[in-house]
Protein backbone atom coordinates (compact mmCIF):
# COMPACT_ATOMS: atom_id res chain seq x y z
CA UNK A 1 0.00 0.00 0.00
CA UNK A 2 2.38 2.41 0.94
CA UNK A 3 4.50 1.46 -2.01
CA UNK A 4 1.37 2.02 -4.57
CA UNK A 5 0.74 5.72 -2.82
CA UNK A 6 4.63 6.43 -3.24
CA UNK A 7 4.33 5.17 -6.92
CA UNK A 8 0.76 6.72 -7.37
CA UNK A 9 1.40 10.20 -6.09
CA UNK A 10 4.15 11.10 -4.43
CA UNK A 11 6.95 10.44 -7.73
CA UNK A 12 4.23 12.15 -10.12
CA UNK A 13 4.35 14.89 -7.55
CA UNK A 14 8.06 15.09 -7.64
CA UNK A 15 8.30 14.74 -10.94
CA UNK A 16 6.10 17.50 -12.24
CA UNK A 17 7.67 19.69 -9.96
CA UNK A 18 11.46 19.11 -11.20
CA UNK A 19 10.45 19.37 -14.34
CA UNK A 20 8.09 22.62 -13.68
CA UNK A 21 11.34 24.33 -11.84
CA UNK A 22 13.36 23.12 -15.03
CA UNK A 23 11.20 24.74 -17.39
CA UNK A 24 10.40 27.82 -15.02
CA UNK A 25 14.64 28.52 -15.37
CA UNK A 26 14.44 27.85 -18.79
CA UNK A 27 11.79 30.51 -19.97
CA UNK A 28 12.52 33.18 -17.35
CA UNK A 29 16.02 33.55 -19.27
CA UNK A 30 14.47 34.61 -21.90
CA UNK A 31 12.60 37.01 -20.15
CA UNK A 32 13.19 41.07 -20.75
CA UNK A 33 13.88 42.41 -17.42
CA UNK A 34 11.60 45.07 -15.98
CA UNK A 35 12.41 48.41 -16.67
CA UNK A 36 14.45 50.20 -14.07
CA UNK A 37 12.12 52.46 -11.80
CA UNK A 38 13.26 56.45 -12.00
CA UNK A 39 13.24 57.83 -8.84
CA UNK A 40 10.99 60.59 -7.77
CA UNK A 41 11.45 63.94 -9.50
CA UNK A 42 10.50 66.96 -7.20
CA UNK A 43 8.23 69.29 -9.16
CA UNK A 44 9.86 71.89 -7.44
CA UNK A 45 13.38 72.78 -7.84
CA UNK A 46 16.09 72.04 -4.97
CA UNK A 47 16.99 74.93 -3.05
CA UNK A 48 16.37 78.70 -3.63
CA UNK A 49 15.64 81.03 -0.57
CA UNK A 50 13.03 80.31 2.28
CA UNK A 51 10.18 81.90 3.58
CA UNK A 52 8.61 81.45 7.27
CA UNK A 53 5.08 81.08 7.18
CA UNK A 54 3.36 83.80 9.48
CA UNK A 55 0.84 81.33 10.58
CA UNK A 56 2.44 78.19 11.67
CA UNK A 57 6.11 79.28 11.07
CA UNK A 58 6.72 76.58 8.58
CA UNK A 59 9.90 77.68 6.63
CA UNK A 60 9.13 77.35 2.72
CA UNK A 61 10.96 77.68 -0.44
CA UNK A 62 9.50 80.86 -2.05
CA UNK A 63 9.16 78.51 -5.51
CA UNK A 64 6.56 76.23 -3.65
CA UNK A 65 4.91 78.45 -1.49
CA UNK A 66 1.36 79.97 -1.98
CA UNK A 67 1.58 83.81 -2.27
CA UNK A 68 -0.69 86.39 -1.35
CA UNK A 69 0.26 90.23 -1.77
CA UNK A 70 -0.70 92.12 1.48
CA UNK A 71 -0.53 96.21 1.77
CA UNK A 72 2.08 95.90 -1.11
CA UNK A 73 4.04 93.11 0.70
CA UNK A 74 4.27 89.58 -0.70
CA UNK A 75 4.00 87.05 1.90
CA UNK A 76 4.22 83.54 1.80
CA UNK A 77 2.23 80.37 3.52
CA UNK A 78 2.88 76.74 2.84
CA UNK A 79 -0.24 75.81 2.19
CA UNK A 80 -3.95 77.42 0.71
CA UNK A 81 -5.28 76.96 4.84
CA UNK A 82 -2.44 78.85 6.22
CA UNK A 83 -3.40 81.12 3.34
CA UNK A 84 -6.93 81.53 4.25
CA UNK A 85 -6.26 81.98 7.99
CA UNK A 86 -4.16 84.90 7.34
CA UNK A 87 -6.32 88.31 8.42
CA UNK A 88 -7.04 90.11 5.21
CA UNK A 89 -6.31 93.55 5.34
Amino acid sequence: MIRAFFVEFIFPLLLFLFIRSLLGNFISRYRTPPAPRQPFAPSVQAGGELKKDPICGTYVSTAASVTRTVNGEVVHFCSKACCDQYPKA
